[in-house]
């Protein structure tokens, strides 16, 4: 988390500058949103209803006031996913522990929230088996034994857990499926993917630091244990690196350690932290996008055979435009600019901006970060982060989680306050963003130390709400008050030749004059899990001209005649058969 090669202030001060004068410039173009507070509309008003929906628990995670070790200041991750098929997303929020722990039953536990379909949610947690205790990290779901049930994946720092579901009540199988890890691992992102296509989804996980809690250095030990002059947690710059791992689905329950054979070790060192799936190279084949702290981020990208190959360095999707590794910690996916192609958001330590890594069409990306208008922000240090189309205007919008990882920040004034407040930037559909983060509600602005964010449509009307895990805190449920009149339309695939979730289908939908590229997939975020549905935003559009899903097995095929505000649920199969535009090897 500690960015020690992040850029120059002398350079920062130029880019935001060059930033604002592109800003300026693009507020006065035809289309663009005007800034706060001038005579436009408001299109966002975020207010934080978790209390009175029932989002009560609270987040344990090493100490408040002092963290003695990086152990307690990662945070913990947040899944937003329908555990029992009634077709309403619920929330999962993991929970952590303290250096001193607790006696035997009073320790915290993650808790799980069922959707009561009224605006508000039940703590289902004992009953459903899901109340692990521990020092608890990221979370992802997937249906990876294709019965119909979402399952949840949970990273520790320790065995990570696999929570089978059994129709609505889960069963703890890491061990017996072969994907609870040695217990000296610190995992932290996840995700479900079907990387060789066979029709099962196999897991994708990353892992932080070679952390050795009896030998860990102290605050202000080592140079790498002082940040502006002040002693701090130790790392992770000082501290081994961990390699990622990937797990084969067998199809009989278990999973085979595949990390070798697939080459997914052949990066190592590195401090990864939040992972995307996307088929950046649109060949039909996922590949995966994960955001390294203080290293280079890692792009594996898949050959059809088994077998990945890391081409971040080459791609231009390792470090910054200046060359600099960042340290990297949530990511998202979305065609931000609307040439049909998927593009990469990552947030980093603070002193530096986050990165957007627009997709060139061949095989590489732009950092366009101060281009689209992002650059302005520094001072925050990010984790959690989604693209969505919160306003349903047809262009995926951003919203930033932060919170600093020092609570000295406070004691010793060092620039930066522990606590910080979310940022959302409005696409204004010409390639740039606004900042409108000021007058976007009370939900947006107040400050919190948050880490995990996911999003969804949780109560079906086609508006996308926020859940975010916060720091030693109570989480936030972020609910936009303003109420838009553009459309949308909402998708659930189901696989039957391809995984049941059909996690990895891309959808491409077209109205107008504009082609809208999505694709449905597990994990993202800062180890997080948003709701599998995939939305968008159609604006004004009262007609779908068409929809294309191009499957995991290969299978092309057209849904006609669907209805705009509606969830649809799309079967794989059951739609006009197209050629293929990607083959199966």
């Amino acid at each position: 988390m500690i960015s020690v090669l992040s850029p120059p202030r002398q350079v920062l001060f130029v880019r935001s500058l060059t930033a604002t004068v592109i800003w300026l410039v693009l507020l006065s173009a035809p289309g663009t949103n005007a800034q706060p507070g001038s005579s436009s509309p408001q299109i966002a008003n975020f207010t934080d209803i978790a209390e009175q929906a029932g989002l009560t628990m609270m987040n344990v995670f090493g100490g408040k006031e002092t963290k003695k070790y990086i152990i307690e200041t990662t945070g913990t991750g947040v899944a937003i996913f329908d555990y029992d098929n009634d077709g309403w997303p619920d929330i999962f929020l993991v929970n952590g522990t303290t250096l001193e722990g607790f006696p035997p039953g009073k320790a915290p536990i993650s808790h799980l929230y069922r959707n009561n379909h009224d605006g508000t949610f039940k703590d289902v947690t004992i009953e459903s088996g899901l109340g692990g205790t521990g020092w608890g990290q990221g979370v992802c779901a997937g249906d990876y034994d294709n019965d119909g049930w979402e399952d949840l994946y949970v990273t520790y720092y320790g065995k990570n857990r696999l929570f089978h579901n059994q129709k609505g009540v889960f069963a703890e199988v890491a061990d017996k499926a072969g994907v609870a890890g040695t217990g000296k691992a610190w995992g932290t992102g996840c995700a479900f993917v079907d990387y060789d296509r066979d029709g099962l989804l196999d897991l994708i996980v990353a892992n932080y630091v070679d952390f050795d809690l009896s030998t860990a250095p102290a605050p202000g030990e080592r140079a790498s244990c002082v940040w502006k002059g002040a002693p701090v947690m130790c790392g992770p710059r000082g501290l081994p690196g961990a390699k990622n791992i990937l797990y084969h689905n067998r199809g009989n329950g278990t999973f085979q350690d595949v990390t070798t054979k697939a080459h997914i070790d052949r990066t190592d060192g590195r401090y990864a932290l939040g992972i995307s799936t996307l088929d950046f190279d649109d060949d039909g084949w996922p590949d995966i996008y994960v955001a390294c702290d203080s290293t280079p981020s890692i792009l594996y990208q898949n050959n059809h055979d088994g077998t990945f190959t890391d081409v971040a360095v080459s791609a231009g999707a390792a470090f910054n435009e200046d060359g600099r590794e960042q340290a990297g910690m949530g990511t998202s996916v979305a065609d931000f600019d609307g040439d049909g192609r998927l593009d990469i958001f990552k947030t980093n330590f603070s002193d530096d901006t986050s990165t957007l890594y627009r997709t060139n069409g061949d095989g590489t990306f732009t950092d366009a970060t101060f281009a689209a208008g992002l650059g302005l922000q520094t001072k925050y240090l990010g984790w959690g982060t989604m693209f969505f189309d919160f306003d349903n205007d047809g262009w995926p919008d951003l919203i930033l989680a932060n919170g600093h990882v020092y609570p000295e920040v406070d004691k010793y004034h060092l620039g930066s306050n522990y606590q910080e407040p979310r940022a959302l930037y409005h696409n204004n559909g010409n390639g740039t963003f606004t900042d409108i983060s000021a007058s976007a509600g009370l939900g947006i602005t107040t400050p919190t130390s948050a880490r995990g964010l996911a999003v969804g449509d949780l109560w079906n009307e086609g508006k996308l709400s926020v859940v975010v895990s916060n720091m030693n805190a109570h989480p936030s449920l972020l609910v936009n008050q303003v109420r838009s009149s553009n459309h949308w339309i909402g998708i659930k695939t189901v696989g039957t030749r391809s995984n049941r979730d059909g996690i990895g289908a891309r959808i491409t939908l077209k109205i107008g004059k504009r082609t809208l590229v999505d694709e449905v997939r597990s994990g993202s975020s800062y180890i997080s899990n948003s709701d599998i549905r995939v939305h968008f935003g159609l604006g004004a559009a009262t007609k779908i001209d068409s929809l294309q899903i191009r499957w995991p097995s290969g299978l092309a095929e057209r849904f006609d005649g669907l209805s705009v505000d509606t969830i649809h649920t799309l079967k794989e199969g059951s739609g006009i058969a197209m050629e293929a535009s990607a083959k199966k090897s």
